[in-house]
């Protein structure tokens, strides 16, 4: 089998790369470790808490106990189906804030500004609320305004904006300081994958085949160029070669494991694990980052949250408003509302997050709702400066890598954490939702001084599920790709994925990964036009 242009991965990153690049004309193979999005779950938006632990479609990776969890292993869902983590995520529509980008730029990252990247997220999307100079209005990944809301919802709004947020129309304008009603990526009443829309668009082209269960082994090189790649498909290797390019598309977990298996990342470790070094590139699987958060949660009175119209009657309405209509809470992603926030004084931008969602989960396992009404706040420092990393723990191929966070080493995390959580509990005081709380349960009145809040984030916190970095994009020391998305000293390939990004994008990640999903095909076409 051969092809020229192979990318491994098709997850919110690789199913645009394939696309496009099959849209010029190309002969491109695309390969998915997991299944098509054949599981019902996936395209009910509602139905994410049916995937957070299914292993059907997700990696179910988990990170290493370390003392910023108390010892805990952080479970670390991430797409293994055909859309990646697009298909089982909150399809939270989030693209961070101008200075994300521009910070980039200013860390070695030429033509990644936000005036530079804006083009790409305007090309994908179809925001259905409307078009500007900042939304786009033809692209294949339609973008909305939450169908059905709970009064609950809007009562935070108004809360936010009596606790001093002003209220803001549009949280994906760029600048995003204040409260706003979330976005997400919808087809209808659908979920809105890239498998369902960027892939979808492309998928009757003869000039593009993808191969589902088909799990990358190692990547395959002549001298320092990489040719093609192995991959285990129904219980047999096989081999695949590339005339052009391979583009690797596996996230930040799966992309820095295939380099390392592979040859390419930092020596010593290689040689320690038994891979024969190809190439020392120290920085593959360094610079993990990801949004730890600690929730507030509060039991509710006189209002209807979704934990009340998840059980009986309740839910056959729902499940008939859904059938009949395509509103509903079937509709409901995870989060409903958010406020971006300066946990101190003289901040540029935000360096908070705080997501609000009408329900309450289990303490303990997330997504798993309460018998009992309440409402949540995800309390998220956007901008961390703990690091971590990710490396494989043996020359298997398909061994899982040993994921190391880090979570909360960085005393400033804590901090940002901690006055997160006490702007939450403000916006909890403020008139419009305390008519509406019995009592908070998470963290529990009881919990207020700075260690009380430590040992707290650390027994309770948990991932918000955007990991980052692991290849990171720049020049000098500690860099994986140049600005053009290519891998250092290896010819033929590049790495496009959320692996990719310097440093974290103030919000949820898969927006930002689409467009550098965009952005890097376009890169491709562009070079190969010479």
């Amino acid at each position: 089998m051969d092809t020229e242009y192979l990318v491994v991965g098709a997850g919110s990153a690789g199913c645009v790369v394939a696309a496009r690049l099959a849209e010029s004309g190309a002969r491109v193979v695309l390969l998915e470790a997991g299944p098509r999005d054949w599981l019902p779950w996936i395209h009910i938006p509602a139905g994410v808490l049916k995937l957070i632990h299914n292993p059907k479609v997700n990696w179910m990776f988990a990170s290493e106990p370390e003392a910023g969890t108390a010892g805990r292993p952080i479970h670390w869902p991430r797409g293994r189906v055909l859309g990646g983590s697009s298909s089982i995520n909150g399809m939270l529509y989030v693209r961070g804030h101008a200075a994300d980008f521009d910070g980039w730029a200013q860390m070695g990252c030429r033509g990644w500004s936000y005036e530079e990247v804006l083009p790409y997220f305007r090309k994908s999307e179809n925001y259905i609320q409307g078009t500007s100079e900042l939304r786009g209005k033809d692209g294949v990944l339609q973008v909305e305004d939450y169908r059905t809301i709970l009064p609950l919802t809007h009562r935070f709004v108004e809360a936010a904006q009596q606790a001093g947020h002003a209220r803001r129309a549009d949280l994906n304008d760029g600048e995003q300081t204040g409260v706003g009603y979330s976005q997400s990526t919808r087809l209808g009443r659908w979920r809105g994958s890239t498998a369902q829309t960027f892939l979808a668009s492309a998928r009757g082209r003869a000039n593009l085949r993808v191969e589902t269960d088909a799990q990358a082994g190692r990547l395959l090189f002549d001298g320092k160029r990489c040719v093609g790649a192995t991959f285990r498909q129904g219980g047999a290797m096989r081999e695949i070669r590339a005339s052009r390019e391979v583009v690797v598309c596996g996230g930040a977990v799966n992309s820095p494991h295939l380099l390392q298996v592979s040859g390419i990342g930092p020596g010593a470790h290689l040689h320690d694990i038994g891979v024969e070094v190809l190439h020392d590139l120290p920085g593959v699987g360094a610079n993990l980052q990801d949004h730890y958060v600690a929730r507030v949660s509060h039991r509710v009175r006189g209002s209807i949250s979704t934990n009340q119209l998840a059980t009986g009657l309740r839910l056959m309405v729902e499940v008939a408003k859904f059938a009949l209509s395509g509103n509903g809470a079937l509709t409901f992603g995870v989060t409903t509302a958010q406020v971006f926030c300066n946990s101190r004084e003289g901040l540029a931008s935000p360096d908070l997050q705080l997501l609000f969602t009408p329900a309450s989960y289990d303490p303990v396992r997330f997504g798993k709702l309460e018998r009992e009404g309440g409402m949540t706040v995800a309390v998220c420092p956007v901008r961390p400066d703990s690091r971590g990393t990710i490396m494989a723990g043996s020359a298997d191929p398909f061994a899982r890598p040993r994921i190391q966070p880090n979570y909360l080493s960085a005393a400033s995390d804590q901090a940002v954490l901690a006055a997160g959580i006490r702007l939450t509990r403000a916006i909890f005081a403020a008139p419009a939702m305390a008519q509406h709380s019995v009592v908070e349960t998470l963290p529990g009145p009881d919990v207020q001084s700075d260690a009380a809040l430590l040992d707290y984030m650390r027994g309770y916190g948990n991932t918000l599920y955007h990991p980052v970095g692991t290849c990171r994009m720049g020049e000098g020391p500690g860099a994986v790709v140049d600005s053009r998305l290519r891998v250092h000293g290896i010819g033929g390939l590049r790495v496009i994925d959320a692996s990719v990004m310097p440093a974290l994008t103030s919000g949820n990640t898969n927006a930002p990964t689409i467009m550098i999903g965009e952005k890097g095909a376009a890169m491709i076409l562009e070079d190969a036009r010479g």
